[in-house]
């Protein structure tokens, strides 16, 4: 496994937890570090809801000694606001600040935020200087290969990054209006790695180990960025690591997949963190579309998500996981 440095902060490896609003919290993102996280990032949270003091915002930056090294991600679009709220949260427990770039929800583009700054490089630029200056941890940011198809700049916003402060960059290789569908752009990430000096993690479509070699041969970047293809897979880290290995020892490819009862385990083991983490009632509500991303594909999989839909405690989570066992047998 590479590993490479952010600024004065090593990454022991190229594996990646991607920042998902809903889904990275602290409980998930220490499962996914056991399966072999190098580097984890909260979810995005926004300068604004730091400014006012938002309740919801003090859950979004706990992270866990374990966790370590872990990315903070921010998210505005007002350059004084965003480097004095850098400069607020400096003393936090996190060891990189990223800056979101690349978020395509409606509320937050139009907002001027997330991708919409891809629009603006002048105004990206100004918030990426003076939050670099205003912080003494490394900066990041993350972004997409463009706005649309017809405003591809990835090579261009990459390099003003660069220039303004970050000491890595995250290219997600869809434009904003392709939101998720159709396939991602690896060459573009390609053509940006060859743009800069600073490292370079690609993102969008590594869902397999196969995804995983194929996308750094075609990158050559520096680390990988898994986002949507661990929901109810923490696994796939430990996967494509197995995977890296044999390909750079030249053996064939052989990955171990988990066996339904380490599904089941996981399940219960993920609720029980939820819960104490966020109490029975907001943990169960979480759990419930994970639980429908952890069964995907099993034998009465979709009867066990209507289920899953209603369960409020624990308990009925436990049912639920005896269940998935005895309908598969």
């Amino acid at each position: 496994m590479r590993s490479f440095k952010i600024g004065n902060v090593l990454i022991p490896g190229n594996l990646i937890l991607g920042p998902m609003a809903g889904v990275t919290d602290l409980p998930f993102r220490l499962l996914c570090k056991e399966q072999g996280a190098d580097l984890v990032y909260t979810e995005m949270i926004s300068a604004k809801g730091i400014y006012y003091n938002n309740k919801n915002t003090e859950k979004l930056w706990e992270i866990a000694d374990e966790e370590h090294p872990a990315v903070l991600q921010l998210f505005g679009s007002d350059p004084d606001l965003m480097a004095e709220m850098a400069r607020k949260i400096d003393h936090r427990n996190f060891d990189i600040l990223d800056i979101n770039m690349g978020c395509p929800v409606p509320k937050v583009v139009n907002n001027g935020e997330g991708s919409a700054l891809m629009k603006t490089p002048e105004l990206a630029a100004k918030i990426i200087r003076k939050v670099s200056q205003a912080s003494s941890k490394p900066l990041t940011v993350k972004f997409r290969k463009g706005f649309t198809e017809d405003t591809v700049n990835a090579v261009e916003f990459a390099k003003m990054a660069e220039q303004n402060g970050a000491a890595a960059i995250a290219v997600h290789g869809r434009t904003r209006e392709q939101y998720y569908s159709g396939k991602a752009d690896w060459d573009i990430i390609a053509q940006v790695k060859e743009a800069v000096t600073i490292p370079v993690i690609a993102s969008g479509d590594i869902f397999s180990a196969e995804d995983a070699i194929k996308c750094l041969e075609q990158t050559k970047c520096d680390g990988l960025m898994l986002a949507r293809g661990v929901r109810g897979n923490p696994w796939l880290f430990a996967e494509i690591k197995q995977a890296l290995m044999q390909y750079a020892a030249g053996e064939e490819i052989q990955i171990s997949k988990p066996q339904l009862s380490e599904v089941v385990e996981m399940i219960r083991r993920h609720g029980r963190m939820q819960v104490e983490y966020k109490g029975e009632t907001m943990g169960m509500r979480e759990m419930r579309k994970h639980i429908a991303w952890y069964t995907t594909g099993y034998p009465h999989s979709a009867a066990i998500r209507r289920e899953a839909n209603f369960i409020e405690t624990y308990e009925q989570l436990e049912k639920l996981c005896d269940k998935l066992l005895q309908a598969t047998i």
